[in-house]
Order: structure tokens, then C-alpha cells, then sequence
């Protein structure tokens, strides 16, 4: 740059008025700062708009809300209760821990794992149940084969 190029840089970018000084009156604003200037957008950079969605090829679908409520007892008892639209369409129907077991392997394996979880805990609380039975059946056979002895 040159000392020319300079000067006139350095005269265009200072106030006119910067070598009078001016009081400012009721009549006349402070000129304490210069008035900020508008920024100009650069010209290599368009402004970003935003991007639109495509949109999709699919047939959109009405969605329907049905609530299945699968409950079961510690002794390995379950029963299913459906709600359509806010009503109760079934309540209290008997489902196998079977079908239960199969129903939620296809969901997920983490309600899956817990699900079985309680299906196996039932199912030793029934074979200690078969097991105490069969001990006493034994015991009765026993009793029963004295007296006819």
C-alpha cells in the first residue's frame, strides 16, 4: 500500500466533523460514538435457508392406539386385559406362560429375559410344590399299605 492510499483510507474512515468538536445540545444529539452501520451480507455467501423435507413416498397411515396389559402372579398365572380407543375390550383373559414366553421373545430380548425370569421363578415354586406332593403321596402309600398289611 502506498502512502497516498494510506492517507485516503485513513480520511475516508474519519468523522468530518472529528476536527471541529461540536457540544451537543437539547437541539443536537451526542455524537459520543459513530451510529453503527448496517452489516452488508458478503457476497460469496448466499444466506442459508432452511432445507425442506422430502417428502415421503409412503402411504401415510392412521395410527390406532391399543393398550395390552399382560399381568401374572408369582404363582405363574397370567391374564392379558386389551383397551381400544380408551374402552376395555377384553379384562381378565388366561393366557400360558407359554404363549406369554413366546409373545416376548418376539418383542425384545431385555422384556424377554425378565419375563422369563418370573416364568422360572414360578416354575421352581411349582416343582417344590410337586415335590412336597409326591412326598406326601408316598407317605400316604405307605400308611394305606400297613393297614391293609
Amino acid at each position: 500500500m502506498t502512502e497516498e492510499q494510506s492517507s485516503t483510507e485513513n480520511a475516508a474512515t474519519q468523522p468530518e466533523s472529528a476536527s471541529s468538536p461540536v457540544e451537543p445540545t437539547a437541539d443536537t444529539p451526542a455524537q459520543a460514538a459513530p451510529a453503527p452501520q448496517p452489516e452488508a451480507a458478503p457476497a460469496e455467501e448466499p444466506p442459508k435457508k432452511p432445507r425442506a423435507r422430502k417428502q415421503s413416498t409412503a402411504k401415510k397411515t392412521r395410527t390406532v392406539e391399543l393398550t395390552l396389559t399382560v399381568t401374572g402372579t408369582a404363582d405363574g398365572e397370567w391374564q392379558a386385559d386389551l383397551m381400544h380407543a380408551g374402552k376395555r375390550v377384553v379384562q381378565g383373559l388366561p393366557i400360558a406362560a407359554a404363549a406369554v414366553s413366546k409373545a416376548a421373545a418376539e418383542l425384545h430380548q431385555d422384556i424377554s429375559e425378565t419375563i422369563e425370569g418370573v416364568i422360572n421363578q414360578a416354575r421352581q415354586q411349582h416343582e417344590a410344590k410337586l415335590a412336597e406332593l409326591e412326598a406326601e403321596v408316598e407317605r400316604v402309600r405307605k400308611a394305606l399299605a400297613e393297614l391293609e398289611g
